[in-house]
């Protein structure tokens, strides 16, 4: 039975990745979001796709750096102190002009998309089982010379730290067998690229990435470590 952390469940790509863990039977996952409603539906359609799941659902935001101990004490009870993996999926959009930006928003875009990342695995690492593996999922925007958009500035910016985050981690524990990886992202139709960039449909929906990456997450170790790796087809 693998035990795996997935972050931002309650729409869009993370939705999707734990639906595709749902089926089966040898993943045992921790879901955690801040909605509440969206981790009720959830977990209605996981049961629906087996009734057999192993599905724990946390309301939890990550704004708030409580809620790293609440999900650290959670894997040391539940998990059996252990853990085979972390999808670093949640994700806070901004899309401002730059002179625009508060203070506030541009604290809470780098906690989601960098802090609570760097501090979650900090603070699970003592549990990483032998080979595991910790996913993060950042954006197209966030990649050195990729193209960029006006208004998303603090946003392609605070994704930009967990490309720097997974070759670091790679490097800081290459004597050990985790798996630090990276996927940028390029357009896929969730209700985020909606708001960064209204009216244009993406050619990719949040299933099929939900789909590749769930089957990344189990499969990318055994050719990938420290690797950041574009998943694009339109930028958008």
């Amino acid at each position: 039975m693998k035990n795996v952390l997935v972050t931002g469940c309650s729409r869009g790509i993370g939705f999707e990745i734990v639906k595709t863990f749902a089926m089966d039977n040898d993943i045992n996952v921790l879901a955690v979001s801040r909605d509440k409603s969206g981790l009720s539906r959830l977990q209605k359609e996981c049961v629906q796709i087996n009734k057999d799941c192993n599905l724990t659902l946390l309301s939890l935001d990550l704004l708030d750096f409580k809620s790293i101990s609440l999900i650290v004490e959670f894997v040391k009870k539940d998990f059996n102190g252990s853990l085979d993996g972390i999808i670093h999926n949640a994700g806070f959009l901004i899309k401002k002009t730059f002179t625009d930006i508060s203070n506030e928003e541009l604290e809470n875009s780098f906690q989601v998309n960098c802090f609570a990342p760097f501090r979650l695995t900090q603070q699970l690492v003592p549990f990483f089982t032998k080979k595991a593996h910790i996913l993060s999922i950042s954006s197209m925007g966030g990649l050195q010379g990729s193209k960029k958009f006006p208004g998303l500035s603090v946003y392609s910016t605070s994704k930009a730290t967990l490309i720097t985050l997974t070759e670091c981690l790679a490097e800081e524990f290459k004597m050990t067998d985790f798996h630090f990886n990276c996927l940028a992202l390029g357009a896929v139709q969730t209700e985020m690229l909606s708001k960064a960039f209204p009216g244009y449909n993406a050619p990719v929906n949040s299933n099929e990435m939900g789909q590749f990456i769930g089957d990344f997450f189990l499969n990318g170790p055994k050719y990938f470590n420290g690797q950041v790796i574009p998943v694009s087809l339109t930028t958008p």
